[in-house]
């Protein structure tokens, strides 16, 4: 097959990139493709809302901004880079189909995109992923591919069906239009809260850290970047002390959607290095908590990886007073049952 052709706003780069090469020339042009990505997306959805919790700003000491992600449509930030990748390929790649690994979210938002620019979507998954997120996939239209073990077989598995059918595969966080997608939250951050100190995401393959972290680093390089890992799942934090993917073992986590190791030759490693962001990592009755103080104080139904993000903040809450802090709410799919049972393990 010939190389495919690159669409505007879209480069390459290599995953053995060094440090210098990294800060002086990718996370710039990463940084200008999310901005692009972004002018694109609002053609699609508005910014979504930054909301002032003063609930919370009243319990952690800071002012806490809350960057609403679950509202977008499928449910979470995911719609970004779903969104970005599918619309800037070309017409042969998009006649064709694409072909991805998820455990919910990233497959729902390629799939609703998918349905909207005409693009097959096949989704490959752990059989053990929600069953919710896996009807909501096929709900929205992607074929599904179920695989025995976690999400690093799926991904593996995607990545060789994709070779062997001559399609595009589309990572979770290995791919820098989805990083940009991603990276298109803190352009509106930036524009939503001029005196913004901080920023707290939660943290799998590191797509929404790269991505985030590549528009601060280039515009706003005051702006500290924190990332909240679960304790039960912190893959990419330790193949960054590694500098190269490691197999790494993980437990259960409420943060389902965070969770699942990183694949060989990621270039988010690379890039979670160069941006060197606060880094935390958060039991599971913390995570718990972190849903229950959203469902306190907004009466939001949020999932795991929304409450990792809280309780990133309350872990650095104390060096972070009187400082205005954006907590990124990344997603809100999450069964009931799920989330009633969270609720009786958080902390009050």
């Amino acid at each position: 097959m010939g190389r495919r052709q690159l669409r505007p706003g879209a480069f390459r780069v290599s995953t053995s990139l060094n440090m210098h090469d990294l800060s002086a020339g990718v996370l710039p042009r990463l940084a200008s493709s999310a901005r692009d990505a972004a002018t694109r997306l609002r053609t699609r959805t508005p910014p979504s809302p930054l909301s002032h919790s003063l609930g919370l700003s009243d319990r952690y000491g800071c002012r806490v901004l809350l960057k609403c992600e679950h509202l977008l449509p499928t449910g979470s930030f995911k719609f970004r880079g779903g969104f970005t990748k599918l619309s800037r390929l070309g017409e042969d790649d998009r006649r064709r189909g694409v072909v991805a690994a998820s455990t919910g979210n990233h497959g729902m938002a390629l799939a609703a995109a998918g349905r909207e620019l005409g693009v097959p979507v096949t989704v490959h998954a752990p059989r053990a992923a929600s069953p919710a997120k896996l009807q909501a996939m096929t709900a929205q239209g992607a074929r599904l591919v179920l695989h025995d073990g976690d999400s690093l077989v799926a991904e593996v598995a995607a990545r060789a069906a994709a070779e062997r059918e001559g399609l595009c595969y589309v990572s979770p966080y290995n791919d820098l239009d989805v990083i940009a997608g991603q990276g298109t939250l803190a352009v509106e951050l930036l524009e939503q809260s001029p005196d913004l100190d901080a920023v707290v995401v939660s943290v799998g393959g590191g797509g929404l850290l790269s991505g985030v972290g590549a528009v601060l680093a280039s515009e706003r390089p005051q702006v500290e970047l924190i990332g909240a890992w679960p304790a039960n799942a912190p893959s990419l934090l330790r193949s960054m002390a590694a500098g190269q993917a490691i197999e790494v073992e993980e437990g259960p986590t409420l943060s389902d959607a965070t969770a699942g190791g990183v694949e060989p030759g990621a270039v988010t490693i690379g890039l979670a290095q160069a941006l060197a962001p606060t880094c935390v990592e958060i039991d599971e009755p913390r995570i718990a908590a972190g849903m229950r103080a959203i469902a306190e104080h907004e009466h939001w139904m949020v999932e795991g990886a929304a409450g990792l993000a809280l309780a990133g903040l309350e872990a650095c809450a104390g060096r972070l007073a009187g400082r205005t802090v954006a907590v990124v709410v990344c997603g809100r799919n999450i069964t009931l049952p799920r989330f009633l049972e969270a609720m009786g393990r958080g902390e009050a």
